[in-house]
């Protein structure tokens, strides 16, 4: 594990909370894989004391005796205003299996907490346990989800809920805002210890390179900048990219107020508490570009080791200026493949640019777009597309399509080939609002049947799935403005 360190302002060891008569609401199977939990024939463990652990409730099952669960400390910019420490306020990292770290959200009070209670409620869980999962599917790095576990434990919030315990895994949770926590304090020879583990475990190219912890830097920005590409290529909005929020390791973690887009909007905010904005669509790769500055001041003392401190900033500086080059060679590749382009031609970026403009103009939705524009023919007349519809100026996007078409020609584009190249980056599937709250209602009533079967069409993002055609559709109008709460 990563919080192997000394000193007790690194983690603190913590219990979790028992809750009351737990029981099983979700489990993923393709989870359990990773840490070699054996399973009966229900998917669930074998040990039915891996219940009481993923509840909070115990630390021990035949396979596995957790010694030391702890919660750490880490700061972070909230909003970008910095908050000073915050640190795991409803999170417990039990232990390692297989290298990965399991970690309960939900099971209760850390040294952390503040005014919190530690809890968190079933309707966040189980958004929290159904996108890590897909977004799994859809090859977006991401931390993982082993299971929500549920009680009648009653949990307040803006109303009076129950309490769930959602098991999340990761190689590591290790945080930018766990860097900026010890920077702030001064303390190098922390900076130091988490920076050769990630070294050592994540990183080991950096091991032979003559400024290791600044390749660790670059590789840090890199993994992330291409991360939040995919997002913009799948229409992912995060809803609350805090610099503490943020994985070293370039993976989605923290589901809060989440969303994938329906209707494009660009400037689309999910999460109803950004009153400016500042997590918008449109904001996300600034948003990743400034939260990697957060870590760099993180880094500045490790440099200052080595380096005076003006040669410090500089060699930072210049690494950050990569970042948004990276994002943008991999946000242009990824468009290029949406569109169905194997080459890069000179137009490609203005074409793109035309059709998301055009896509927000007419608020078109977007996984569908694209999805859709995979069975667009060669030899097709421009007006008979029937994409075209969704658009409210015909005259511009009879243009678009012309111009695409003459595009595919370009490079003798075959359309069977084509489509099937598209429908391998287009998903069919992804986790909309709409979908997840009709789970959501469900489970209130312990009925859990539509979670499984949304982690089963899910798991398959990129399939055609006949028999769950209507999982597709985009959302009824009264869904389609919906902003998620921070709340959970």
């Amino acid at each position: 594990m990563a919080f192997t360190l000394s000193g007790d302002d690194a983690c603190q060891i913590t219990h979790p909370s028992p809750i009351p008569n737990p029981y099983w609401v979700a489990f993923s199977p393709a989870a359990a894989k990773l840490i070699g939990l054996e399973l009966n024939s229900d998917g669930l463990p074998s040990d039915p004391a891996w219940l009481e652990v993923l509840a909070g409730n115990s630390l021990t099952t035949n396979q596995q005796q957790f010694h030391k669960p702890i919660s750490t400390a880490y700061s972070g910019h909230q909003f970008g205003v910095w908050a000073g420490q915050l640190g795991d306020g409803r999170a417990i990292l039990l232990g390692e299996m297989n290298g990965q770290e399991l970690q309960l959200k939900g099971a209760g009070k850390t040294m952390y907490s503040r005014m919190g209670d530690g809890r968190a409620v079933l309707r966040s869980s189980i958004r929290e346990f159904l996108c890590s999962e897909a977004m799994h599917a859809l090859g977006i790095p991401t931390t993982r989800a082993l299971a929500i576990v549920g009680s009648e434990l009653p949990v307040r919030r803006e109303t009076i809920e129950t309490a769930a315990v959602c098991t999340r895994l990761a190689p590591s949770f290790l945080r930018v805002g766990h860097f900026e926590h010890y920077a702030s304090l001064q303390n190098v020879v922390r900076i130091k210890e988490l920076s050769d583990i990630l070294i050592k475990d994540y990183y080991p190219e950096c091991q032979s390179d003559a400024e290791p912890y600044l390749e660790l830097f670059k590789r840090i920005c890199e993994r992330n900048a291409i991360l939040v590409a995919q997002w913009q290529a799948v229409g992912f909005c995060h809803g609350v990219l805090n610099s503490d929020n943020i994985s070293v390791l370039g993976l989605t973690m923290d589901y809060g107020p989440f969303g994938f887009l329906d209707q494009f909007e660009i400037d689309h905010i999910c999460n109803h508490s950004d009153q400016g904005g500042r997590y918008a669509y449109h904001r996300q790769p600034q948003i990743m570009h400034w939260n990697m500055a957060c870590l760099a001041s993180g880094f500045l003392p490790l440099l200052e080791l080595t380096h005076d401190e003006q040669k410090a900033q500089s060699l930072l500086r210049e690494a950050l200026e990569t970042f948004p080059i990276t994002y943008a060679k991999a946000w242009q590749s990824l468009f290029r493949q949406k569109l169905g382009f194997t080459s890069e031609k000179e137009g490609d970026i203005r074409l793109i640019e035309r059709l998301l403009q055009a896509m927000h103009d007419s608020k078109v939705d977007f996984t569908h777009f694209f999805r859709q524009l995979g069975a667009v023919r060669q030899d097709q007349i421009v007006q008979q597309i029937s994409l075209r519809e969704h658009f409210v100026d015909r005259d511009s996007i009879d243009q678009w399509f012309t111009d695409y078409l003459i595009r595919l020609k370009e490079e003798s584009s075959q359309d069977r080939s084509r489509k099937m190249a598209m429908d391998l980056i287009n998903p069919k599937y992804i986790l909309r609002n709409h979908l997840a709250q009709v789970a959501i209602d469900k489970a209130k009533q312990h009925d859990f049947s539509e979670i499984n079967t949304l982690l089963e069409i899910l798991s398959k993002p990129y399939d055609e799935q006949s028999a769950h055609e209507q999982y597709a559709i985009p959302p009824p109008p009264d869904f389609e403005k919906v902003e998620v709460s921070c709340s959970s």
